[in-house]
């Protein structure tokens, strides 16, 4: 893809995570010898494709760790912003570039979603307004807007999230082998699913 031609990806990493039950923020949970927060940033940045983190101030800094501070969106914390919440995350990202020919939203509690998932799903842009990743047939994320949804998508707001978008728009799903896709972190329970994937991952590698 040619400059003109990069969609930008939008790290969706605002959220409180109310259903997970550990001490610290989910995102800050260690995954193997990193973290939750920290696998998802290097597999974005490896797709060296433009991007953007939407992030709280409580994150601000471990965000600041792997991303340039231009590419840092920092919003208020809850309870003090009208509407904050996944609508006004992703309003914020893609408001932050403006000019980009599509957006790649990608929760940051998906660190497993690989680099080339992400880039397939961009690349989708060109061909669909709305692009999906999906494995096994199942949907997952990320999800892919092209530039004219940008109205649309700049007023999101609260907990507004895309699933209308999803279904008014032609939607083009784009298979993967990426089991990734369809692994989120919301309970202690899912952390330790995760936990045993990317130590399963690891064994491989060394047998191989």
């Amino acid at each position: 893809m040619s400059n003109q031609e990069r969609p930008a990806i939008v790290v969706l990493a605002a959220g409180r995570g109310r259903r997970f039950a550990g001490t610290s923020h989910k995102l800050e949970q260690s995954l193997g010898s990193s973290t939750v927060l920290a696998s998802t940033l290097r597999h974005v940045i490896a797709t060296q494709l433009p991007m953007v983190v939407v992030t709280t101030q409580a994150l601000e800094s471990q965000v600041r760790r792997y991303v340039a501070s231009r590419d840092v969106v920092v919003m208020p914390e809850e309870g003090t912003f009208h509407g904050l919440g996944v609508g006004a995350s992703i309003a914020a990202g893609v408001s932050a570039l403006p000019d980009a020919p599509g957006w790649v939203m990608l929760p940051a509690d998906m660190p497993m979603v690989r680099p080339s998932t992400l880039t397939a799903v961009a690349r989708a842009l060109g061909d669909s307004p709305v692009s999906y990743a999906q494995h096994g047939g199942r949907r997952g994320h990320p999800v892919g807007f092209s530039a004219e949804l940008y109205s649309e998508l700049v007023s999101l707001t609260g907990d507004e999230g895309v699933r209308r978008l999803v279904a008014r728009y032609p939607a083009q799903a784009v298979e993967v082998d990426d089991p990734g896709v369809l692994m989120g972190l919301d309970t202690v329970e899912d952390l330790a699913a995760l936990r045993a994937v990317r130590g399963g991952l690891r064994e491989q590698r060394v047998h191989e």
